[in-house]
């Protein structure tokens, strides 16, 4: 798919949730220089994170970040984009096996709307099929996010953007 339809299907996308109210969390805020224009910054203790814009600003998105013990902080980049995505538990979640596979798109699949992958660990940017996680300390150290919100920063972000988590 080329990207300008890949941008006009994920803008159909965000533009559907927010008319069906699904919530979303997002504010422009001023954020202190320090980062570059299109860097994703993660205050974990404030289950905020922020795709920072020029002149001062930044998009402020809420999310739902790992459970204590499974946090962690550093940097990384994404590494890849995908839209409705299946979804595979883990041996580590799952007992030692790989869990079965979740269709892109079912009620049952954790990772909502979209997901960003992340070049550290197995850790994403994801949607969620759980919006009343939002806020919480609640992942296995992944970032949750409200689908619209997560969709709203897919359609931001590129592979390669550097995502800079902090405590």
């Amino acid at each position: 798919m080329r990207p300008l339809h890949r941008l006009s299907l994920v803008l159909g996308i965000v533009a559907a949730l927010a008319t069906a109210g699904i919530a979303q969390a997002r504010d422009l805020v001023p954020f202190p220089s320090g980062y570059r224009p299109g860097d994703i910054v993660i205050m974990t203790n404030a289950r905020q994170l922020f795709f920072v814009l020029d002149g001062g600003r930044a998009i402020r998105y809420a999310v739902g970040v790992g459970m204590a013990g499974m946090a962690w902080h550093g940097r990384a980049h994404v590494a890849l984009k995908r839209l409705r995505p299946a979804w595979q538990a883990p041996p580590e979640l799952s007992g030692g096996r790989y869990g079965p596979v979740i269709a892109g798109g079912s009620p049952r699949n954790p990772m909502g709307a979209a997901v960003l992958g992340l070049d550290r660990g197995n850790y994403a940017i994801h949607g969620t099929n759980d919006p009343s996680s939002i806020g919480g300390f609640v992942s296995h150290g992944c970032i949750r996010m409200y689908n619209a919100d997560v969709l709203d920063l897919y359609a931001r972000a590129g592979i390669g953007t550097e995502v800079i988590v902090l405590r």
